[in-house]
């Protein structure tokens, strides 16, 4: 099972949201400790991953052999990627 941690922007950028949505991310990230390729996509040309949680995406970088997810920035999917 992996560990899930967040990075200090990342972590600023939770706390932003509205609880719902806070609830919402944090119950997609408990479903992909066990596996959490089937979950994700990976972007191009970048050593990180997409997770997509509604309107909402996190950018993930998922260290097999330490099994850590460690979740580099969180936000609207308008906006995340630029």
């Amino acid at each position: 099972m992996y560990k899930v941690f967040f990075s200090y922007n990342a972590e600023k950028q939770f706390n932003k949201l509205d609880n719902i949505t806070q609830k919402r991310i944090i119950n997609v990230l408990e479903r992909i400790k066990i596996r959490p390729f089937n979950f994700v996509k990976r972007l191009a040309g970048l050593p990180y991953y997409s997770l997509r949680i509604g309107d909402y995406r996190a950018i993930l970088d998922i260290r097999i052999k330490e099994s850590v997810i460690f979740v580099v920035e969180v936000g609207h999917r308008s906006r995340i990627y630029k």
